[in-house]
């Protein structure tokens, strides 16, 4: 299911967020992947995010107001540069892209977070 897949992505960005992102990190700790699709758009998500994710930061950091990018919560930055990996590299809907990490939000991070999440993504996507 994409869900997983995405969820699997969510956490292996957030981990590297605290270390430098790379193949080895926990991945024997993720959900099995049962379809062959779900494994393609894992990697394509990790791939696109390990490529482009100083790109991503100048992008977040550049339409954070009244915030630093060192005080943002991990999880809630993990979420932002998961949709944007998937908007701008994996060619998912912005909705869709958006949608599912407000979904994540509400499982991971605060009760407000969701509000955060979603005016960042927002910004961002309408200063590119």
């Amino acid at each position: 299911m994409r869900k997983t897949a995405r969820e699997n992505a969510f956490k292996l960005i957030f981990e590297g967020l605290f270390h430098d992102c790379d193949e080895t990190l926990s991945k024997e700790n993720l959900e099995p992947l049962k379809k062959e699709e779900d494994v393609q758009f894992f990697n394509s998500i990790m791939s696109a995010f390990n490529q482009n994710k100083e790109q991503l930061k100048v992008q977040i950091e550049s339409n954070l107001k009244n915030f630093q990018y060192d005080r943002v919560y991990k999880i809630d930055l993990a979420l932002v540069y998961l949709a944007l990996t998937e908007i701008e590299f994996c060619e998912t809907p912005k909705a869709v892209a958006i949608n599912e990490s407000l979904n994540l939000a509400k499982e991971y991070s605060t009760s407000e977070s969701h509000k955060f999440i979603n005016g960042l993504i927002s910004a961002i996507i309408k200063n590119a």
